[in-house]
């Protein structure tokens, strides 16, 4: 499915989070699909961890006709990750960055687009930390939220592993050894033991499986962006400055769907249930497979179905109110 790129050049941007101003902003994004008209079918696509705007290729079972994030009716736009290492970038990228802070940045690009309120904004892991950020900060903006194995306040389990990805990068300059602590959070033990060896003298070896993952990962991004979006994953808190995240999602009148994976080791199945608890518009559905909290980029011809059942109950609920109103 093939994107148009573009850039977007901001001059004198808003505060930031730390009470930072920047001179300049610069963003860059894809889209797919045409703005229509009344502007009523943008659809934001925010990327985890190490994603990009490259959703065709993280994301190529949801893009595409017919599936979940369809060109042919959605205009569907995903930007680099603010203090990422894609291309969307300040005079001040050493500074520290929030979650709501990348949200902040998708606000501008949403603007100049032309676009009042998205139709969806879906995102998993990191990226959904942004989709909720954006259910519960701009409800007046989206009209649904899909957050997919994303909590409503970072953990103590996620934040002591991304202490050890910091160390090993700190102290050791080792973006390799941290990308393979994330990836054994990212992936369940029966996943791993049922088709890797745990010895260097049999072929597909663990210890060669991670090699693959911190050597890819060292390749392609940049040590101090890692560690800027782990600092951004630890200080998510969507209560923060909201009376407590549970009263943040109690206030969120977004539609929101929940997505949890029951073998998740990051953000196991309980953070996810505690999550639509407080959503008085949440569902929670459950992206069954063996695989973790990868299981998002992994399973996702259920995960397209799933969203598109959420998509088209939405429809049909939101067009109801409008006939009862």
């Amino acid at each position: 499915m093939i994107g148009r790129d573009a850039w977007l050049n901001l001059a004198d941007p808003p505060v930031w989070q730390d009470g930072s101003r920047s001179e300049r902003l610069t963003i860059r994004y894809r889209c797919w699909g045409r703005l229509s008209p009344a502007r009523d079918n943008a659809v934001l696509v925010c990327p985890a961890l190490t994603g990009d705007r490259h959703v065709e290729r993280w994301w190529g079972g949801l893009l595409g006709p017919g599936l979940a994030l369809d060109p042919a009716a959605d205009f569907i736009v995903a930007m680099e990750v603010h203090g990422g290492c894609g291309g969307t970038v300040t005079d001040q990228i050493s500074r520290q960055v929030e979650v709501r802070d990348m949200v902040q940045a998708q606000t501008l690009l949403v603007d100049r687009l032309g676009v009042d309120r998205l139709s969806l904004v879906i995102g998993g892991s990191l990226g959904g930390m942004q989709a909720l950020e954006w259910a519960v900060g701009h409800p007046g903006r989206v009209e649904a939220a899909v957050v997919i194995a994303a909590p409503a306040k970072q953990t103590a389990w996620g934040a002591g592993l991304n202490h050890v990805q910091r160390r090993s990068i700190e102290q050791h300059g080792d973006l390799d050894l941290a990308r393979m602590v994330a990836m054994l959070s990212y992936r369940h033990w029966r996943n791993l033991d049922g088709r890797l060896h745990p010895l260097e003298l049999e072929r597909g070896t663990v210890g060669g499986w991670l090699n693959h993952h911190g050597e890819a990962l060292r390749a392609r991004f940049d040590a101090a962006a890692y560690l800027r979006l782990l600092g951004a994953m630890d200080r998510h808190d969507i209560g923060r400055g909201r009376g407590g995240w549970q009263n943040a999602l109690r206030a969120c009148p977004t539609p929101t769907l929940a997505v949890g994976i029951p073998t998740d080791l990051l953000y196991p199945p309980s953070t996810i249930e505690s999550l639509v608890e407080h959503l008085p518009r949440g569902r929670l559905a459950w992206l069954d497979a063996e695989h973790g909290h990868d299981a998002f980029l992994i399973e996702q011809a259920a995960l397209n179905e799933m969203i598109t059942r959420f998509r088209s109950t939405e429809r049909a609920t939101s067009f109801a109110e409008e006939i009862d109103a």
